[in-house]
């Protein structure tokens, strides 16, 4: 059955494909490629951190009255993933092949790490808590993210 976080984790993915394929880039030393490629990624991760933080951490807080706990925690490694991404832009910026895959290295770790939380703890406390909102968030979601 699916669940109200499941555009989320779809879009995962996507941004997991879109980076896989900047990555390629760099470190074949396609900076023009590597532009585009980055400048996608970071609009797709951009939409799922936005679509987080202005839809589904909202609605969870209202549910649930936590404010301090997993979605305080989320929102700022969004931050933290948003300031790699500029490390990354930097290095571009600079073609720098090294610093640009230590960043990338980084936010890969990171990107794995927080999904991972994501997906097996914040979600499904969404999905739980949200149940009656379900409908009318995953049309948002999915429209917000471009999922069918």
């Amino acid at each position: 059955m699916p669940t109200l976080t499941e555009p989320l984790r779809h879009h995962h993915q996507h941004c997991d494909d879109l980076f896989v394929a900047t990555e390629a880039a760099a470190a074949n030393g396609d900076w023009q490629a590597c532009q585009v490629l980055l400048t996608r990624f970071h609009d797709a991760v951009e939409d799922h951190f936005n679509s987080e933080e202005a839809l589904l951490f909202p609605a969870f807080e209202a549910a649930t009255g936590m404010t301090g706990g997993p979605t305080h925690m989320m929102r700022g490694e969004h931050a933290q993933m948003r300031g790699l991404l500029e490390q990354m832009q930097g290095a571009l910026t600079a073609q720098a092949t090294d610093a640009f895959a230590g960043a990338a290295e980084t936010l890969l770790v990171f990107m794995q790490q927080h999904n991972l939380k994501e997906e097996n703890i914040l979600y499904p406390m969404c999905d739980r808590s949200l149940a009656g909102q379900a409908d009318g968030l995953d049309a948002q979601l999915r429209e917000r993210l471009a999922v069918p």
